[in-house]
């Protein structure tokens, strides 16, 4: 069963998901929240397997909201739910430590496959979100390359999930390939963002490139 905490200040989209997430067999909606600080309070006690949290609301933002949650939850995963796909709220999810960042335009069952893969451990966007990702990597590449980065100490077994990590595969695909219990790749991944000193996947991958991390 997995189980969502909905943050949104809009009372009929929060019914609406509240609906959505009911009807399905393999999820339930365990918390809502208007804000930010009442998210923080409502928090303590439960434990979600995702955030699907709104980036504009009265107070501090979804942004700085999921920042504050990740340094104090830093396995919870976060989903930006937006109106807007503008890049520079795009990226500021990203470095708040979000797992994803997807439009409240999504049609319900895209909704439900979206919250299926973001909590077995996938990085997941709305298709026009994905387009300014790949729009910002081409932008990136035509730039100078980017100066290489030492690893930390990883053990074998670590820099084996990085490397899967940077080639994009998520959790279970890690577990199917290297034989593991979810658990054990659930902690061995937070591990490395540890080791790392990164919050999300896309950083670890990124400095798994510029390692030279094939």
């Amino acid at each position: 069963m997995i189980n969502i905490f909905v943050v949104d200040d809009h009372a009929i989209f929060r019914d609406g998901l509240r609906v959505l997430i009911e009807a399905s067999d393999d999820m339930a909606l365990i918390g809502e929240a208007e804000s930010g600080a009442d998210v923080l309070a409502k928090l303590e006690g439960l434990q979600p397997d995702l955030i699907l949290m709104d980036i504009h609301m009265p107070g501090e933002n979804g942004i700085e909201v999921t920042r504050r949650i990740k340094q104090q939850y830093p396995d919870l995963t976060v989903l930006m739910l937006t109106m807007f796909e503008d890049d520079k709220s795009v990226f500021a999810a990203m470095r708040a430590g979000a797992s994803g960042y997807i439009l409240k335009g999504i049609k319900p069952n895209e909704m439900l496959q979206t919250l299926r893969v973001a909590a077995t451990g996938g990085a997941v966007f709305s298709p026009q979100i994905a387009s300014h990702i790949m729009r910002w990597f081409t932008q990136m590449a035509t730039l100078q390359p980017e100066p290489a980065v030492e690893l930390p100490e990883l053990s074998r077994r670590e820099l084996d999930i990085l490397t899967l990590i940077a080639a994009g595969d998520d959790n279970p695909t890690i577990t199917e390939k290297l034989t593991l219990s979810p658990k054990t790749v659930r902690n061995y991944v937070s591990q490395v963002l540890k080791k790392l000193e990164v919050s999300d996947r896309i950083a670890a991958a990124r400095k798994a490139r510029q390692a030279g991390l094939e």
